[in-house]
């Protein structure tokens, strides 16, 4: 709140002195944010005493979350002209991962991994709570037959690739390496939504509606995704000896998840109830709360895949009971994501260390990435075929969906999470592959993707042409016809 309060005396002075110098502006912003810092730290220090000081699990907590915040904002300062702006995801990454590799830091950061897994899985069930607001059930029914191939051809060619490579280069077994193949298989709304609504503002691919068609497309692709990652996780910690009986469980936690979300999802639809006041923060404290309650409840009892699909579904199901009035509930969920955003990110770069990565360990995630990519864009390129594109406009859509961070980063440590519960070593090191991929992936393919679109979006795309000539011959024409009739 604090630094919400920040951003918004910044927004102040910015609107009122909006003339100042970028120095200026960026002095201003120090004074008002290095206020708060120590308004907050001395606030906490106060309440939790030397678990606040150097060493301290809550002083870690909080010297990475700040410095998460400056290095979103430094990447968000970043802008190239007719470029879509840097994610600041890769400066709150890049923050936690210098914290975690720096000796002198980290040695007086030292953060409890039962706290780290907490506040990612809290993260998590936001964004999977977003995700199920952001579905629309009308698109869903309109979706086209491409829409369809989109969503599921080049998502289950990227996973059965990198799960193959993963089992043949990096040795995990094939459960292990579905759950990296599905880490990697979902694109980034947090990257290619902002580029794409770029776009779409500049005209561009608007005619044949490339810009909605990647939108609508990539939800899908990110619920298919997560499924496939929930239910391949559910089949690799299975206390079954059997094949048959771990994938009955992978399937069982699949049908809990949907069943549990339908359930709680039918609950907040109706309560609270529509003449209470205040109603928006209502229903986004209890879809919250129980996405919450849904996330670790299913790791307490042995279900740990059915607790993103719980969450998917109980807010898409809460949101099509509140029609338009979901709006307000999605702004004030927006305000969690974003309050909890550089905890995930921070975190998941503060879990790689580099004196533990092996130059073959990282030669071989990064092979296996590019092989994935590859194949995605050549599935993606053939999924289009015959929908009425041209080939500029197959090449776009084809490299559109290369950008990977936000379901790359909520789900890509769940594994080595789940593994560090069981407390099995040889568990714990796939999951930290798989991690590492993750990480890699997000620091690789966000920024690449996101220059790619931008630089080709305008060269490939066609766009939209201006009326304005059609209008005044349709003007002329009507009133030609008026003296006629006159």
């Amino acid at each position: 709140f604090s630094i919400y309060a920040c951003l918004f005396l910044l927004d102040n002075c910015r609107n009122r002195f909006g003339n100042l110098e970028r120095a200026q502006y960026f002095h201003i912003f120090y004074n008002i944010f290095t206020y708060f810092v120590v308004l907050v730290w001395a606030v906490v220090w106060s309440i939790t005493g030397a678990e606040c000081l150097p060493g301290g699990n809550m002083f870690g907590i909080l010297f990475l979350y700040f410095f998460a915040v400056i290095g979103g904002k430094i990447f968000g300062f970043i802008k190239i002209q007719t470029l879509p702006p840097l994610p600041a995801l890769l400066g709150m990454l890049l923050a936690g991962f210098l914290i975690r590799n720096i000796w002198f830091i980290s040695d007086i950061i030292q953060i409890n991994l039962q706290w780290s897994a907490a506040l990612r899985n809290i993260a998590l069930s936001i964004i999977l709570t977003r995700a199920g607001l952001g579905l629309d059930p009308e698109a869903l029914k309109k979706l086209k037959a491409v829409c369809l191939r989109l969503s599921f051809g080049p998502c289950i060619s990227e996973t059965c690739t990198a799960a193959g490579f993963a089992y043949l280069l990096m040795h995990l077994p094939w459960q292990w390496g579905f759950i990296l193949g599905f880490v990697l298989g979902a694109v980034s709304p947090a990257v290619v939504v902002p580029s794409m609504l770029i776009l779409q503002a500049g005209g561009y691919g608007v005619e044949k509606g490339v810009p909605t068609l990647l939108m609508a497309a990539g939800s899908i692709d990110d619920i298919l995704a997560i499924t496939g990652f929930n239910t391949c996780l559910g089949i690799a910690f299975s206390s079954g000896s059997t094949l048959f009986y771990s994938v009955l469980h992978g399937v069982l936690e699949v049908a809990v998840g949907v069943a549990a979300g339908g359930i709680l999802g039918m609950f907040v639809r109706y309560f609270p109830s529509h003449d209470q006041a205040s109603l928006a923060w209502k229903r986004s404290y209890f879809v919250l709360g129980l996405s919450m309650f849904a996330g670790f409840g299913s790791i307490y009892f042995g279900f740990p895949g059915s607790g993103g699909l719980c969450t998917l579904v109980l807010a898409f199901v809460g949101g099509v009971g509140w029609s338009e009035e979901k709006k307000e509930v999605e702004k004030i969920v927006a305000v969690a994501w974003n309050i909890f955003q550089p905890f995930l990110f921070g975190l998941i770069g503060a879990e790689v260390s580099v004196t533990s990565l092996r130059p073959e360990t990282v030669g071989l995630c990064v092979a296996t990435l590019g092989i994935a990519l590859v194949v995605r864009i050549i599935a993606t390129f053939l999924m289009v075929c015959f929908a009425g594109f041209n080939f500029k406009e197959k090449i776009f859509i084809s490299l559109a969906w290369i950008p990977k961070a936000t379901v790359q980063a909520a789900i890509g440590s769940l594994a080595l999470d789940t593994a560090r519960n069981r407390q099995d070593e040889q568990l714990e090191k796939y999951g930290m592959d798989v991690l590492t991929v993750a990480f890699l992936a997000i620091l690789i393919t966000a920024p690449i993707g996101a220059l790619v679109i931008g630089l080709a979006g305008p060269r490939l795309l066609q766009k939209a042409q201006t009326n304005s000539k059609e209008d005044e011959e349709g003007d002329r024409g009507k009133s030609s016809s008026q003296v006629g009739l006159a």
